[in-house]
């Protein structure tokens, strides 16, 4: 059961497992520019799903996969929220995080739907942290029941380490 402050909310889509390849995605960049995974393709991946930038914990949840992983080699953080691009562009100026990728899934929430975290409720994401190889297996993942707690920082870093 997954909750948001305490409150019961119903996730959209299957939950992905351990061994999967990602499912493709459609996203926009504050630009505008539409991105896909093909765009980052070669490299390892984090995506740090959060429902709203400008909150609490998920600035520190960005923050800190940004910070912690910004010379790991041949890795790319994408942080994935339904905030507008404007308002992601916003927080990483006002962050003063220029080189952090947002990625919007306002228009369609295909995302949300694809990677079973679309909150039916609210029409936010849930919170959760998928690590793909170069190829888009997924070799580690979280869920969080709870939408305001952190996720597990150690356990997911270890995981992008221990990746090929």
């Amino acid at each position: 059961m997954a909750t948001f402050h305490g409150e019961t909310i119903t996730l959209a889509g299957t939950k992905l497992q351990v061994g999967d390849t990602a499912p493709d995605f459609v996203l926009t960049d504050t630009d505008l520019s539409k991105k896909t995974l093909a765009d980052f393709a070669g490299k390892k991946k984090v995506i740090s799903v959060v429902p709203s930038i400008d909150t609490g914990v998920c600035d520190a949840q960005t923050r800190r996969f940004n910070q912690e992983l910004a010379d790991a080699d041949n890795t790319v953080v994408i942080t994935v929220s339904v905030d507008l691009p404007f308002a992601q562009a916003r927080w990483c100026g006002a962050a003063g995080l220029d080189d952090v990728v947002t990625l919007s899934d306002y228009y369609d929430h295909s995302f949300g739907k694809a990677y079973g975290l679309l909150i039916n409720e609210l029409h936010l994401l849930g919170r959760a942290v998928f690590v793909l190889d170069a190829n888009n297996k997924i070799t580690y993942l979280e869920y969080l029941d709870e939408m305001g707690n952190h996720p597990n920082y150690e356990a997911a870093l270890a995981a992008v380490k221990a990746v090929k």
